[in-house]
């Protein structure tokens, strides 16, 4: 029987990951751990953890004790903070007993910091690149980039800690973290215009499958509304971003459509927060996970269906009882 450990199932990532590998084979053991004692997702797994916090000293021996309890064979980091963690720690980890879902080193590094992505472009002449600044004052900001602009965090994602940048006013409030933490950038494109792809790279540039969403973003950053499109404009920005990056694994490139031009608003390096809508609509990332970590069998374009799809809070009930 494989077994396989999800970190992170109190949040959309990992309990999404859960009820996906159950979808794809029940018969699976799936282990699910958290920070937080009353996670949800411990609904959907066989043995749930509780997990100290990832950048904790002890959390590497943790994982490891709990991976040889349990008699894990591939963990899949559900949050960035794991994904992080455990790629600065690969020497450390391949001492473990088990296959890790984790992407090229390199392409984690840059997913960090976007002004190192931006440069990465910048290099590569690519016009997916959206200029970027870390220095300037509003009304060289605002000529260059027009107005609104926006500041953006150089690390983040889920559009955490934007600004729109409308006035001197606006930028002045955030002018001292301009360049440590914030770049300036273009506001491209309007809330119809954003895009997410997912892919499943086999680390030589090629991508052995792909979906790709236009979607519509709730207050959080994360998706609330996403419909399948199929547009080869974008497949080939993909490619070719593919090419450049050999990712590894799960995942995620986020665009705005700017005319006829596809800009790159960020990689992100792992299973994305619509995971569990994409394996509804036939692409099951968490099941190629265990066939290519595990079997090193490269997954095939699976047939996307047609449709759109769109969340809402919905509640688990238990009876009798006032824990899990």
């Amino acid at each position: 029987m494989t077994t396989v450990l999800v970190t992170g199932v109190g949040a959309i990532i990992g309990y999404g990951l859960l009820r996906s590998l159950k979808t794809s084979d029940p018969k699976v053991r799936l282990v699910g751990t958290d920070i937080f004692a009353n996670a949800v997702g411990q609904a959907w797994c066989d043995v749930f953890e509780q997990a100290p916090l990832t950048k904790s000293a002890g959390y590497l021996q943790w994982l490891g004790e709990t991976i040889e309890k349990h008699k894990v064979d591939l963990v899949i980091p559900g949050i960035e903070q794991d994904v992080y963690r455990l790629s600065d720690e690969r020497d450390s980890i391949s001492t473990f007993d088990c296959k890790f879902v984790l992407n090229n080193p390199e392409l984690i590094s840059l997913s960090r910091d976007k002004w190192a992505m931006h440069q990465a472009l910048l290099n590569l002449d690519d016009p997916s690149r959206i200029p970027s600044y870390l220095t300037g004052e509003f009304a060289s900001l605002s000529s260059l980039l027009g107005t609104p602009f926006i500041l953006k965090p150089r690390s983040g994602y889920a559009s955490k800690g934007l600004v729109k940048v409308k006035s001197a006013e606006d930028f002045i409030s955030n002018a001292d973290t301009l360049g440590d933490h914030l770049l300036a950038q273009p506001l491209i494109g309007t809330d119809d215009d954003e895009y997410t792809v997912g892919v499943f790279g086999n680390g030589t540039g090629s991508v052995c499958a792909s979906i790709s969403m236009q979607r519509y973003l709730s207050k959080d950053g994360s998706t609330a509304n996403a419909r399948i499109v199929h547009d080869d404009s974008l497949l080939n920005t993909v490619i070719r971003l593919c090419t450049h990056f050999n990712p590894v694994g799960p995942t995620n490139l986020q665009f705005r459509r700017d005319g006829l031009e596809w800009k790159l608003l960020e990689i992100n390096p792992r299973v994305s927060s619509t995971s569990s809508i994409r394996t509804a609509f036939g692409f099951n990332e968490a099941a190629m996970c265990v066939d290519f970590y595990l079997n090193r069998n490269e997954p095939s374009q699976p047939t996307i269906k047609s449709g759109f799809a769109t969340r809402f809070i919905e509640d688990l009930v238990i009876y009798d009882r006032d824990h899990f």
